[in-house]
């Protein structure tokens, strides 16, 4: 069974008995996430970080006490690793309920492993060099040590695995749109009113080119470990053995998680760079709630029509009702997602003197974010999928706006030093209606060249685009 599934089966939860949505009513948008942000996500971190931290310590072969290990107790160390199972985390669980604390439960469940396989098979030498070993698990370590790296590690895999893939199938829908609609003509509203000409895929193309800027910094943002002890010092590592350079091999073992080494810290790692994630994280998300809000203006507009789904109910009372609600549902979860995530990168990086516990309460709710931020992702997916354009309601739309033509006129009539054309065309067209006749009649009284006239009359609100499609194209 793999790990989703004896999730989901070990579960006591249900989608109406659960506190939070995240687990609840949309469990089924996060439950790709559950591998990394639970418990047992933290637990099998814990589990990889103690193991390779032994691993290390025998295979640098500079502790007399700790020799390197042979192929087969590595491999047997290895299948603790990765086999680790929600029913080892439930023994955990059982551990803690004793000790009363997270990490020491993890440690005396490796050494508890350990020693199983050692009285499992007395004659197999790899699993006696193990049992040997074993007061070298979780050596030197403060808790922190093991948290840092592993919190690392859930988001890092996490960012990879799942987070980036959705927010890249978002972009990528957003690029087929922009693509396909390059040279559809679209009336802009500058303060809701009638404004220059757009077409629908360069709006469209805007919202991809911010998105991709933020996508950068949320990838490349830095996942930054410590692994130094009780207050950044390698204090008890030297205690123990004062001839080696533990900040060396600290590095080392840092790098070698695929995480970058920091080298300055207290008991905790401050969480700069996470900060650095979640702010990187919700800038994304406050685009995409301007993306949210702007295709619910155009639906309202009638730019958009939504796809009818057979069964499905607009409103209680009002048959007839569309509404916009996968929209509606991703700009809230985006405003959740971006109160945890500023609250996050806000809290985190402070911590009282070398350590407090208000960091690790406020990490354990780092999958609530995450959860939803997946389920505002899944809302705008669909929606954005449900949308079609309606080129009649932007061609009505346009024709009914002949004084956005007001601007390219009184521009061609300053290069032929026109007097006072801005408040020729103001008086003309501000407040007043002005149709294709009245425009094409004002721009023929013009003292202006007949090529210039020409282009000017036959101009139209939908021509007026400027290099919209080029720039829509290019995205």
């Amino acid at each position: 069974m793999d790990v989703l599934a004896a999730l989901k089966k070990t579960d006591v939860l249900s989608g109406l008995t659960a506190i939070s949505p995240v687990d609840g009513r949309y469990g089924d948008k996060t439950l790709s996430l559950r591998e990394h942000f639970s418990e047992y996500g933290l637990q099998k971190r814990r589990v990889l970080v103690e193991v390779r931290w032994l691993q290390m310590l025998a295979a640098s072969g500079q502790l007399p006490q700790l020799k390197p290990f042979s192929p087969k107790a590595i491999a047997a160390l290895d299948e603790l690793a990765s086999s680790y199972s929600v029913s080892d985390g439930e023994r955990v669980k059982e551990i803690e309920r004793t000790t009363n604390h997270d990490v020491k439960a993890i440690e005396y469940f490796l050494k508890e492993r350990v020693a199983a396989l050692a009285a499992a098979s007395p004659s197999e030498a790899a699993y006696g060099e193990l049992q040997a070993a074993s007061e070298f698990i979780h050596f030197a370590c403060t808790s922190e040590d093991i948290n840092n790296l592993s919190y690392a590690l859930m988001i890092k895999d996490a960012n990879e695995r799942v987070m980036l893939p959705a927010a890249d199938a978002i972009i990528a829908k957003l690029v087929e749109i922009a693509h396909e609609h390059a040279a559809v003509p679209m009336l802009c509203r500058t303060h809701g009113q009638t404004a220059t000409p757009s077409t629908v895929g360069k709006e469209i193309a805007n919202v991809v080119h911010r998105l991709r800027r933020q996508r950068a910094c949320w990838a490349s943002a830095p996942q930054l470990g410590k692994i130094a002890g009780a207050t950044g010092n390698y204090n008890a590592h030297l205690a123990a053995y004062p001839a080696l350079d533990w900040a060396a091999l600290a590095g080392d073992f840092v790098r070698g998680l695929g995480l970058e080494h920091n080298t300055h810290v207290t008991q905790i790692e401050p969480h700069d760079g996470i900060a650095e994630l979640f702010d990187a994280q919700a800038r994304f998300n406050t685009i995409l709630v301007d993306l949210c809000r702007d295709m619910w203006g155009y639906i309202s507009l009638g730019y958009f029509k939504q796809r009818v789904i057979a069964g499905e109910v607009g409103s209680s009372t009002m048959p007839h009702k569309v509404n916009p609600i996968d929209f509606e549902n991703a700009e809230g979860n985006l405003g959740v997602a971006n109160a945890l995530l500023h609250h996050f990168s806000a809290k985190l990086p402070i911590s009282r003197w070398q350590r407090d516990l208000t960091d690790s309460t406020v990490m354990r709710a780092v999958g609530v974010a995450a959860g939803h931020m997946m389920i505002a992702y899944s809302a705008l997916s669909k929606g954005l999928s449900k949308v079609s354009v309606s080129e009649n309601a932007l061609a009505k739309d346009l024709d009914r706006a002949w004084e956005v033509l007001a601007e390219p006129v009184q521009t061609v009539m300053r290069v032929h030093g026109i007097e006072k054309p801005y408040e020729k065309l103001k008086e003309l067209t501000r407040g007043k209606t002005i149709d294709a006749e009245s425009m094409r009649d004002f721009v023929n009284t013009l003292d202006i060249p007949s090529d210039d006239k020409a282009r000017l009359v036959a101009l139209s609100p939908s021509t007026y685009i400027g290099i919209a499609a080029e720039l829509a194209r290019q995205i």
